[in-house]
């Protein structure tokens, strides 16, 4: 996604958020609530490129424990991603599955241990591998099944003196409503605001995910963002001031999900 226009749309969000916060409380949480935690557990590769046929096999293998664990309630959603904008050394694939629990996630996790899902040929040729588990307050999709459709996610560091209910608020007064607009409008069908629930990188962190319904759903994104520019013409440092920008990052993935 354009660089540019996520600095403008940042400040314009926290722009909107520092005037929707000297509101009172109670006209402030009749917009959005958050949400019981919904945990995701995430295991990265980077595949040598001979394997990646492989690898879709491998994927396709774990659907019977995925799909048995969505049906008797111990994830609402699982799915696979591969990489489309490639860097050095960073992982090439990645499987996901999520659930209300904590234990919802390690069971699943036991489920693949024992049935020697994790040390399959693919895996075991992966160059690099790392896990990661993530919390979200804030989401919503869809109910289905996908192939072939993309996710864009973004990385953003929250500076030392910001806020602490920073993401909070960014989450009730301006991700969620215009995520919800989009998925209301079939242009998405997933989108999370997340945090490391086990810190294995720098705890001011957080995450936006969305999955786009097709490809030209990226334009669609960017098109609302662009829209709303135009409607609030608003500029300022206020992002700058909560947001260390250089540690900020996007990325692609081509994706398979399934939805409860």
């Amino acid at each position: 996604m354009n660089a540019k226009v996520w600095r403008a749309i940042a400040v314009l969000f926290t722009l909107a958020m520092i005037a929707v916060a000297a509101l009172p409380a109670s006209a402030q949480m009749a917009e959005v609530k958050e949400k019981p935690p919904m945990y995701s557990y995430v295991g990265f590769w980077n595949i040598p490129r001979a394997q990646w046929a492989d690898m879709a096999k491998e994927e396709a293998s774990d659907k019977q424990v995925l799909d048995k664990a969505v049906a008797n309630g111990t994830l609402v959603g699982y799915g696979h991603d591969v990489n489309m904008v490639h860097q050095v050394d960073q992982p090439t694939h990645d499987e996901w599955w999520s659930s209300m629990s904590m234990a919802g996630l390690l069971n699943v996790l036991e489920e693949f241990y024992k049935s020697g899902g994790t040390t399959s040929p693919p895996l075991l040729s992966s160059t690099k591998h790392f896990d990661a588990i993530y919390v979200s307050r804030y989401y919503n999709w869809h109910h289905g099944s996908w192939k072939g459709i993309y996710t864009h996610g973004s990385t953003y560091k929250l500076k030392a003196d910001a806020p602490p209910d920073a993401v909070d608020r960014l989450s009730k007064n301006l991700f969620v409503p215009f995520f919800e607009k989009l998925l209301a409008d079939g242009v998405i069908h997933e989108y999370e605001v997340d945090t490391e629930a086990i810190h294995t990188e720098d705890p001011s962190s957080f995450y936006l995910f969305y999955v786009v319904a097709s490809a030209d759903g990226l334009d669609k994104v960017n098109a609302a963002l662009r829209d709303a520019l135009k409607a609030n013409p608003l500029a300022g440092p206020g992002f700058g001031s909560m947001v260390d920008y250089s540690a900020h990052r996007d990325f692609l993935l081509r994706s398979s999900a399934t939805y409860k």
